[in-house]
């Protein structure tokens, strides 16, 4: 542990070094800019995507990718483009050489034949780790990173994403999504930090430093991509890119905040949601897009659409009755840079309307000098590119034992009977079986080498499964047999008469992976077919452990009585095998908590802050808050003790703050981690408030029979909310302060 700590400092102090010198001012960069003409100002407000230069048809590309000379000199002389994306529209993970190969042709090829020198950015989904590149580290995804409730782990994960993405040569990363997953049927739930505004803001906050850094200009950091501004996540279907219908105070109380945070922390870049809110697309929305984000948050850095968006405002929104016109409701809404992705229309379309005089160049000027500030930033007037040799512990050890780490941290055991778990019988003879129980994709999920993540070629070699990470611990007692696909029940009597030889069975369900619109489902409820093998298996009365990997959490109220245990396990990368497994044998001593509420129904969608209903507490209350777990719920193999809340003062004065701390006792026979979680209840408000909201937190390590003080400084803003005229106050009033049972009241001026 020592080493591995060591290694961290010294990671984290390098990866300061190697910073170039920003050696544009401000004032170099507006002289750059007179010289540019309409045709070089659009370009650089153009992104294409790989498919675009490469050999082959768009989403048919040769494979490596591989750069065709001809479109690559026509995009730089004609279209003058400033930015690429992606690996090509279809077209999945390649190694690091091919990175290079690709890469040093586009920027030869435009410092070649640039007439200002102006380098091109380029910038890729790398969602959960350098998802793109062969051999770079795999963490869990953005959800799983949340149950961590561990800022500091999360920081750290997102350095390594960092370091291995400019280790490609590629120095913007479109990641970390921002949006809060509080409609858990949204197929990109699992790309969120959850429900929670305290925590999911937490995770922004590590999510940006650990990408950014003290300076994008590192050869070891990347500028970060804000997304999806603003309330993409909380569609009234479910369904991705469907309307939102989101009220003013609603969005400020709860999607603009980790924005917020994440703008606060430094964020370069923003992401524009693909939807529309309350029937504006939110490409064509100037009072989102300048009003709130430049005019109120302050936002300097560049805004860029999300793949085609301008162009669906005439063939999706119908807001625009033709391309061109799309264009114009989009840069005078406030886009900086078109992700196009797949042709030039969009350049020929803006210099036109400029030179018609329906958009003024002015216009263009803003974009433009955001984006050549972005490029200056991270250092790319000097250096496109650095050696492999700067990147020596690209794919180490050392970051997949983080990514184990994040992974382990991230395991929420939600149910554990009469302490079935963990397993330490090296005897009994354990059944393995399940959709998910040998499959690396089912692990990873989306954005994972490929989109959608479905690829079984391209998974990273020596990584396991958790039947393979079981079978390496306890050896030939494991009894594998698949029993069920997701969606269909395979070789019953032979998984039935398995089951009767063995003396413990091991479950792994799973959801496809999957993302975006493919990821589009009608229902939380799990396929019948995974029921049914769990209720098969019950049948034979031996004792179940249920292992969970979904996208967003399946409804298991009708397996949830049949089985012993429950190790939800979110999507934990390339390492959670490993760490399921250590898991399941006690060498990992779950510590994940809940970062959102699992429904116990399909249509109960109720959040954990929800408002006070009548009979709220009657269990036969149809009002009643009856999900199958709570928010921030989570079990250990241990047991922990909280002495009472003391406060330093019981008056929180205007302009003072508050100490508020109480001691936790490990009192169980082994080591574990707890979250310490404060929430806090508005007991009277101008608006009806919730029932209780998080607003501080923090993760502690106990020895068996250590005890600890933890402290939480408070101060007004803790205990703030969004009023009736859409502006953040705190009322003078009663609040009721909770830390697991305990409770205390304090006074706010």
């Amino acid at each position: 542990m020592k080493s591995k700590v060591l290694f961290f400092l010294t990671f984290f102090a390098f990866a300061t070094q190697g910073i170039l010198a920003q050696s544009m001012s401000d004032a170099a960069l507006d002289s750059l800019m007179a010289k540019m003409s309409v045709e070089e100002k659009v370009g650089q407000m153009t992104q294409i995507d790989l498919g675009v230069i490469a050999e082959g048809g768009i989403c048919a590309l040769k494979q490596p990718q591989q750069i065709n000379l001809a479109k690559l000199r026509e995009a730089i002389t004609k279209y003058k483009i400033g930015s690429i994306l992606n690996v090509g529209c279809g077209s999945g993970t390649i190694s690091r050489a091919d990175w290079s190969s690709l890469l040093q042709t586009i920027h030869k090829e435009n410092k070649k034949l640039s007439r200002l020198q102006i380098p091109i950015l380029y910038g890729i989904d790398a969602i959960h780790g350098a998802n793109y590149t062969k051999g770079a580290t795999l963490f869990p995804q953005q959800i799983g990173q949340a149950a961590t409730w561990n800022p500091l782990l999360v920081e750290k994960a997102n350095a390594v994403s960092a370091y291995e993405t400019r280790a490609t040569g590629i120095p913007w990363n479109f990641s970390p999504v921002l949006d809060l997953g509080r409609q858990p049927l949204w197929s990109r739930f699992f790309e969120t930090y959850g429900e929670d505004v305290c925590l999911a803001s937490a995770m922004a906050h590590a999510a940006i430093r650990g990408l950014q850094g003290d300076s994008v200009s590192s050869k070891y950091k990347v500028a970060a991509c804000m997304k999806h501004f603003l309330g993409y996540s909380f569609s009234l279907s479910g369904k991705d890119r469907t309307p939102v219908w989101l009220p003013e105070r609603e969005m400020r109380a709860y999607f603009l905040p980790t924005f917020q945070e994440a703008i606060a922390t430094g964020a370069k870049t923003v992401m524009i949601n693909s939807g529309d809110i309350n029937g504006t697309p939110v490409h064509a929305n100037y009072d989102i897009l300048t009003t709130l984000l430049r005019d109120e948050l302050k936002f300097e850095g560049v805004a860029v659409t999300d793949w085609e968006d301008i162009y669906k405002l005439e063939n999706l929104h119908r807001v625009a009755a033709n391309k061109k016109d799309a264009v114009k409701m989009a840069i005078m809404a406030g886009v900086d840079m078109s992700m196009v992705p797949n042709d030039f229309q969009f350049c020929d379309l803006l210099v036109q309307l400029v030179k018609e005089g329906a958009i003024p160049e002015s216009r263009l000027d803003l974009s433009v000098r955001r984006i050549l500030r972005l490029k200056r930033d991270l250092g790319l007037f000097s250096e496109t590119m650095f050696a492999n040799k700067d990147y020596p512990n690209f794919g180490s050890a050392t970051f997949a034992n983080l990514s184990y780490q994040t992974a382990s941290e991230s395991i929420t055991l939600l149910k554990n009977k009469e302490r079935i778990l963990p397993l330490r019988d090296t005897k009994e003879k354990l059944l393995v079986c399940g959709p998910a129980a040998h499959s690396l994709n089912l692990l990873n999920g989306a954005w994972t080498h490929t989109w959608q993540g479905v690829d079984t070629t391209t998974n990273t070699p020596g990584k396991k499964t958790i039947l393979q990470a079981l079978q390496q611990q306890w050896g030939s007692a494991i009894v594998y047999e698949k029993g069920a696909s997701l969606d269909a029940l395979q070789e019953e009597e032979q998984l039935l008469g398995k089951a009767k030889t063995v003396d413990k069975i091991v479950v792994c369900l799973g959801e496809l992976p999957c993302t975006e619109v493919p990821g589009n489902i009608k229902s939380l409820d799990l396929p019948e077919a995974q029921l049914q093998l769990v209720k098969q298996l019950a049948a034979t009365g031996k004792p179940i452990i249920l292992v969970c990997c979904f996208n967003r959490p399946r409804i298991l109220t009708p397996i949830i009585p049949l089985v012993a245990a429950i190790v939800y396990a979110y999507l934990p990368g390339d390492e959670g095998g490993m760490a399921i497994a250590d898991c399941l044998l006690g060498k990992v001593n779950p510590s994940g908590k809940l970062p959102f509420t699992y429904p116990a129904a399909s249509n109960d969608l109720v959040h954990y802050d929800r408002k006070r209903t009548e009979d709220l507490d009657i269990d036969f209350s149809m009002n009643a808050y009856q999900p199958s777990f709570d928010f921030g719920f989570g079990l250990s193999y241990t047991q922990f003790t909280y002495t009472p809340i003391i406060i330093s003062a019981d008056t929180l004065t205007k302009g003072s703050k508050i100490l508020v701390n109480c001691k936790v006792k490990n009192t169980g026979a082994v080591k574990g981690a707890e979250v310490v979680q404060l929430y806090y209840n508005d007991l009277v408000a101008s608006i009806t408030p919730s029932v209780k909201k998080l607003t501080a937190f923090q993760k502690i390590v106990l020895a068996p029979n250590e005890e600890q003080r933890v402290q939480f400084e408070l101060d007004a803003a803790h205990f703030s909310f969004i009023n009736k005229n859409n502006e953040r106050v705190t009322e003078p009033g009663w609040i009721e302060l909770l830390i697991d049972q305990q409770k205390k009241l304090i006074y706010v001026e």
